[in-house]
């Protein structure tokens, strides 16, 4: 029989608690999924895209954001989806096209990005929050909110809580109708401490907002009636992750809304912002 010496045993319990340390610490800073200040120099140089990299600091929370184009031009508002940045736009905001007609905005979202990072927040805060931003930066002309996926329900209720504010909601591949999401019962598991601190960046504050969205999609539902503005839905037929059942939602829901246009993409998945960037933007350009 062979015995292993006490010392040996002591040493490989204290490499696997440094090992699961510097997972932990590696955690808080590895797939933030977001840019720089040097990152986003480096993005804009080659096309010499004028930019301001900026962070509006408010009573107790922060919302970070990069801007393009003519400041006297209607706004481009852009809102990306779980997790992500502002640079999830960032062909857009560069675009020749888009930017004769355009002044551009992306932000980090409330918890993501440079936007208070980690610190995620229902729909209805990320509206308050990101409206008490619009007052910032409005500049009185027409204001296009764009969102994908999460921020699809988010330009949604913000629209609800200011429906005079906008000239049109796009919504791209977006995730209003709550009997298409069923919340996956282990995001409640791994938002409980301390499994929640093996979660990596980004994916932190996803997994709590898409935890709490099932339940923010209900109670937005009876108020999308008071949407106003005209609408653009776009959204792909195969996608897996934001069933293409939403359209039909959405076109039920919008029953107030100016106009409504949908633009259906045959085979297409969630990730249409990239895959098929041109027709995203033509959409865009063709806005009056």
């Amino acid at each position: 029989m062979t015995f292993m010496p006490a010392s040996f045993h002591f040493k490989k319990r204290y490499i696997v608690y440094s090992l699961l340390f510097l997972y932990i610490v590696m955690c808080q800073s590895c797939m933030t999924m977001r840019f720089s200040n040097k990152e986003t120099i480096t993005f804009f140089a080659p096309s010499k895209t004028e930019f301001q990299d900026k962070t509006i600091g408010f009573d107790g929370y922060k919302i970070h954001y990069v801007e393009t184009g003519n400041a006297q031009n209607p706004t481009l508002f852009f809102i990306h989806g779980s997790p992500g940045s502002w640079n999830a736009f960032k062909e857009y905001l560069k675009d020749t096209l888009l930017l004769k007609k355009y002044r551009m905005i992306a932000i980090d979202r409330p918890g993501f990005g440079y936007s208070d990072f980690g610190d995620a927040q229902n729909l209805s805060v990320q509206s308050q929050r990101i409206s008490e931003f619009i007052k910032k930066i409005d500049n009185k002309k027409p204001l296009i909110l764009v969102g994908h996926s999460i921020g699809g329900p988010v330009v949604a209720q913000l629209a609800v809580d200011n429906p005079s504010w906008y000239k049109r909601l796009v919504i791209l591949a977006g995730s209003l109708d709550p009997k298409a999401e069923n919340p996956e019962k282990w995001r409640t598991v791994i938002k409980a401490k301390p499994l929640r601190y093996l979660i990596p960046g980004a994916l932190r504050p996803s997994n709590d907002e898409l935890w709490w969205l099932k339940q923010d999609l209900v109670a937005l539902e009876p108020e999308l009636k008071k949407i106003t503005c005209d609408v653009t839905i776009i959204h792909g037929t195969k996608d897996a992750l934001v069933p293409y059942s939403n359209v039909a939602f959405m076109k039920k829901m919008f029953v107030n809304a100016e106009s409504m246009d949908t633009i259906t993409i045959e085979k297409a998945n969630h990730f249409i912002p990239w895959s098929h960037y041109e027709i995203v933007r033509n959409a865009l350009l063709t806005i009056q």
